[in-house]
């Protein structure tokens, strides 16, 4: 797994034109009460700076998130306490953590498996899923389609500009993994701060999700595209895996 760096306070800022928190938290919560889900406890995988975190804790009574970066964390825990939340939030690999409880919704949205680079690590996560799901909770996640990453992200290059954020991200395929290389210049008064970073996905395909799956006793219930009532096409982006204990 990776974590992000001084990425994490821009984040936000760069995912929120793509991303609509609201209606993938409204998506999630919609499948919650046709399964009879009780909003009781919340687990969010891979939490990042709280955004699915802060909608769906909004319906449930305790909230907890597990990310690997304190950075992104921080940015969390202030922005829930901003808004009159509480959440507990754990430092930790997703792969390799224990809560000594169990959940009635379990989430890991925003492709954060496909930084798991190593199917053996995506099947301890389901296993720690299986341990940490309630009986009849449901877990909802999303991976990036070995579709978007090889054909659409692959070895292309993208770049974005405003008036105070400029980045390049250069990316490089070798078989399924996809090396992202990001370069970012900040401006702060009249110059411009630069840093780096480097991200790195797996493009998994379908039938190796729901091996690792059925591998650890969870049974998937259905496959949404992008958080969207649509079935998976062959150019699906983002396909959303519904999953209850087997």
């Amino acid at each position: 797994m990776q974590c992000y760096k001084e990425f994490a306070y821009i984040y936000d800022k760069l995912i929120k034109e793509d991303i609509d928190y609201k209606k993938w938290a409204n998506v999630i919560i919609d499948i919650c009460e046709k399964f009879n889900i009780e909003k009781r406890n919340y687990l969010d995988l891979a939490c990042g700076t709280g955004n699915i975190t802060i909608e769906i804790g909004k319906k449930f009574f305790n909230t907890w998130g597990i990310d690997l970066s304190a950075d992104m964390l921080t940015e969390a825990d202030s922005k829930l306490r901003k808004q009159g939340l509480k959440a507990k939030f754990v430092c930790s690999d997703i792969c390799d953590f224990k809560l000594n409880r169990q959940f009635n919704l379990i989430t890991c949205c925003l492709d954060s498996i496909n930084y798991i680079l190593e199917e053996d690590s995506i099947s301890k996560l389901f296993c720690n899923v299986y341990n940490h799901l309630k009986d009849d909770g449901i877990f909802i996640f999303d991976i990036n389609s070995y579709y978007k990453l090889t054909e659409i992200l692959g070895n292309n290059t993208f770049n974005y500009e405003d008036d105070s954020i400029v980045y390049i991200w250069d990316n490089y395929k070798e078989e399924d993994t996809i090396y992202m290389y990001l370069t970012f210049f900040i401006k702060e008064g009249e110059l411009y701060r630069r840093f780096d970073e480097e991200h790195v996905e797996r493009a998994y395909k379908e039938y190796t999700i729901d091996y690792l799956l059925k591998k650890n006793n969870l049974n998937i219930l259905y496959k949404l595209e992008n958080y969207q009532c649509k079935k998976i096409k062959e150019n699906t982006e983002r396909v959303v895996y519904v999953v209850k204990k087997g």
